[in-house]
């Protein structure tokens, strides 16, 4: 737990949670919705133009401490991990997910590399939808 006025832990002996696992995994963002919270995590290299490899992975949970499981069921924390979204087209190396809900409308932030612009960083917003079965969901641009 943190301490809301500084960032901080709240007391030093806190306990402390490992949510997710991978090789290469950075910019973990938590989202809740309803009595679900979401653990987006980035795989893959970040910071390299046209040639980054990020993807955003996603795990369901029913508490902020997990366990975060992917649609198959596989813990975050030994690896798991559902893909949410990838490079396609001109959006090469998407990542660093986060969450904006203005007016009960729920939308996504996240940064690209334009592969139609010599691979300048970029930011983009997409709306965000949800299947049948609670999971979130985007539609990036094809081109």
């Amino acid at each position: 737990e943190l301490n809301p006025k500084t960032g901080q832990r709240l007391a030093p002996d806190s306990p402390m949670y490992s949510l997710a696992m991978h090789d290469s995994i950075e910019a973990a963002a938590l989202y809740r919705r309803g009595d679900d919270y979401y653990l987006f995590v980035n795989w893959g290299a970040c910071c390299r133009g046209t040639n980054s490899t990020y993807e955003i992975r996603v795990g369901r949970g029913k508490r902020v401490n997990g366990p975060f499981l992917d649609r198959q069921g596989a813990d975050l924390a030994k690896g798991g991990g559902t893909l949410f979204l990838e490079s396609r087209g001109r959006f090469i190396g998407p990542g660093h997910a986060a969450f904006l809900n203005v007016d009960g409308v729920e939308r996504m932030s996240y940064h690209f590399y334009d592969g139609t612009n010599r691979g300048r960083a970029t930011l983009g917003i997409l709306p965000l939808r949800w299947s049948q079965d609670g999971w979130p969901e985007v539609r990036p641009a094809a081109k």
